[in-house]
């Protein structure tokens, strides 16, 4: 370790100490290397926000441990025509504030939701109306068949519509402008932990919710969440007890940590994918060598990129085998996936050169590569890797890799021409990628919102419209496999692969880990 990380190792266990020593037994302290951004859960459509947020709000419709729908605000649901679903929706139920819960807040935060600034809009992108029947029960219209809406409104959390009035907070933060209101720095749901104190980059505090209508199981009264972007500096408060969990746990300390005597790795396969997108759709890329045209446009340029990538190299160095490369942009667990799909193009540099000079680029080209530093698992070194690997086909990647406070909202406003993302279909569903990461962009309704890309294939299009109001499974299916298809056809974005979560567990805390790494403080407990 250099001087200077144990110069930073020093202040931050300081700093948990002085913490540590306020804390009772029942406290739990969290380090991620990255902090969720703002406290609107509608501002930023990312794991790491919506799992913390989601502790303090919640949507009508939620999960179980296992990944199953469970009723939340929403007691019930069915649907009453094939495009109107009516939701009964749970009473006696408070805001932190102590403001009664009911329908005219749904109402608004669906409103809200599909407003300007959000981040969330593809969640609202295909319901026409939300409807208060009465003070506890609404009904959503969806513009055409839609049997998987309880699945795709289960991210979308429930606001105060009287809270937000009162302090001006109607409209969500706007990450891509940098804009903030009250709700980026408090927050007022329903859920079972409250917000007792906000430091951006610090610290966030949340306390058990007294008030909280439904059980918590866990025993947790504090939980005190902490960013720390230095992977060792995680590591070291972990074994020493400063903090009791952490995320992610770099790949080569795991074995370190099981050998403690204070902690262990909880593992397990993540629904994320991770892949590169290009800019498909401007006539010269914003950075680049190449001026007049744009070379992503050209497929044979997309496949060199492809093919020059050495995923299996990447996993084995890079990642020390805890992920799995893939030729799809969903992996095992989403519904949709094959394992017949799920074919890479093989590593070919010769082929990769080749495909480049008969696309006209023999020498290659320069290119600004996009990527964060401080969100995913290894993500700047997956980066660097990547750069390596092209630059064997000729291709200069100058890297600008930063912190995922300033990298989401640039590449969010597609101000980029080559970028890394990662994304779990929340719906656990194809669509939601299809939706989602390949549609054609459509600002309006939030169709193809994380196309960054801007990839763009009308029959992909009129397929994910037919897929969202397809009840037929073997049907609905089939045309998942055929999107599938033609966007492995077209090359629209470089798929990677999953990556393995891991978590760093003091022995004395038990928790729940899920597959979309939503880390719920209420199936927390401190033995």
């Amino acid at each position: 370790m250099s001087f200077k990380s144990k110069v930073l190792t020093a202040a931050v266990l300081a700093t948990l100490g002085a913490t540590s020593l306020l804390a009772n037994a029942q406290t739990i302290r969290i380090a991620n290397q990255g902090d969720a951004l703002s406290l609107d859960p509608h501002s930023l459509n990312e794991s790491l926000q919506l799992s913390t947020d989601a502790n303090a709000y919640e949507p009508l419709v939620g999960r179980n441990k296992d990944l199953s729908l469970a009723p939340l605000l929403a007691t019930s649901w069915k649907q009453s025509t094939p495009t109107v679903w009516t939701f009964e929706l749970r009473k006696n139920v408070k805001f932190h504030d102590g403001t009664p819960f009911t329908a005219d807040d749904v109402v608004f935060s669906f409103a809200r939701a599909a407003g300007d600034g959000s981040d969330v809009k593809t969640n609202t992108s295909d319901i026409k109306e939300v409807r208060k029947v009465n003070d506890f029960v609404i009904e959503i219209e969806t513009k055409g068949p839609f049997p998987i809406l309880p699945d795709v409104i289960s991210q979308l959390m429930i606001l105060s519509k009287k809270w937000c009035e009162e302090n001006k907070a109607t409209m969500p933060v706007d990450r891509r402008k940098g804009i903030e209101n009250t709700a980026s720095f408090k927050a007022n749901g329903t859920g079972p932990f409250r917000v007792r104190e906000r430091q951006p980059n610090v610290r966030t505090v949340f306390t058990r919710n007294p008030t909280y209508w439904g059980k918590i199981e866990g025993n947790v009264q504090e939980v005190i969440f902490t960013p720390i972007s230095n992977p060792a500096t995680r590591v070291a408060a972990l074994l020493s007890g400063e903090i009791d969990v952490m995320e992610p746990v770099p790949v080569q300390d795991i074995e370190r940590i099981n050998k403690s005597a204070n902690a262990r790795v909880i593992s397990g396969p993540e629904l994320r994918t991770m892949f590169l997108g290009m800019d498909q759709k401007r006539d010269e890329l914003l950075y680049s060598s190449v001026k007049g045209k744009n070379p992503f446009k050209d497929k044979r340029v997309r496949q060199a990129f492809y093919q020059a990538i050495d995923i299996v190299g990447i996993q084995k160095t890079v990642m020390r085998g805890a992920s799995r490369p893939t030729g799809l942009m969903v992996g095992p667990g989403i519904n949709g996936w094959t394992e017949a799909q799920d074919k890479r193009l093989p590593y070919d540099v010769e082929a990769a050169k080749k495909l480049l000079a008969e696309a006209g680029y023999p020498n290659g080209f320069e290119v600004t590569m996009n990527c964060p530093n401080d969100r995913y698992v290894n993500d700047s070194q997956i980066c660097q890797s990547v750069a390596a690997n092209l630059a064997k086909i000729g291709v200069k990647i100058n890297l600008a890799a930063e912190t995922k406070g300033t990298y989401f909202p640039k590449v969010l406003r597609r101000d980029t021409s080559f970028y890394m993302l990662g994304w779990t279909p929340t719906t656990y569903d194809a669509h939601n990628a299809l939706s989602a990461l390949m549609a054609c962009p459509d600002d309006k309704t939030g169709t193809g919102q994380f196309n960054l890309g801007a990839y763009c294939n009308p029959k992909v299009d009129d397929l994910t419209k037919k897929i969202q109001s397809e009840t037929d499974k073997g049907k609905r299916d089939a045309m998942i496999k055929e999107a599938f298809a033609l966007h492995i056809d077209d090359i629209g974005h470089l798929p990677l692969h999953q990556q393995t979560l891991a978590w760093g567990v003091s022995k004395k805390v038990e928790l729940t880990q899920m597959a979309d790494n939503y880390m719920p403080f209420k199936w927390m407990s401190v033995k």
